[in-house]
């Protein structure tokens, strides 16, 4: 069991994880060792995790997200299993929890009297510049 915060943790049958050989340093240990690990969570048939934070969770996990509504997230940084798992599993909690964090609505403000008139001050002076380098053609 994986406790993301004081309200949710996941369960066991949610997560499943396999090892697999890793790229990287190891040297010939890399060969013969399988390292690496591939944890699966079962984002899409989680009770502990309400609708919106799926959503939100879809759209952060991007392409670890699979057809099947699962996010696969591996760890090959270490040169063991324990610290790998360490590692996924940390990896999985930070994404949750930025899952979980309701982004503030932006409320849409007006552009003040003041900043629209500088803007429109600042594009005369521009006008006034590029009308003292055109060259007079009546002047011959």
């Amino acid at each position: 069991m994986i406790r993301i915060n004081e309200h949710i943790s996941l369960q066991d049958w949610e997560l499943s994880e396999s090892f697999i050989r890793a790229s990287g340093p190891g040297g010939q240990n890399v060969n013969k060792v399988s390292t690496a690990v591939e944890l699966r969570f079962e984002a899409a048939r989680s009770p502990s995790l309400p609708e919106a934070a799926k959503a939100r969770l879809k759209k952060l996990a991007g392409w670890r997200w699979t057809k099947d509504g699962a996010i696969i997230i591996t760890a090959e940084k270490h040169r063991t299993q324990a610290r790998n798992r360490e590692l996924a599993e940390e990896k999985l909690r930070e994404l949750l929890l930025q899952a979980l964090h309701r982004p503030k609505r932006r409320v849409k403000t007006r552009p003040t009297l003041a900043s629209k008139r500088r803007r429109l001050d600042g594009k005369t002076r521009r006008g006034d510049i590029k009308k003292l380098r055109r060259k007079n053609i009546g002047d011959h």
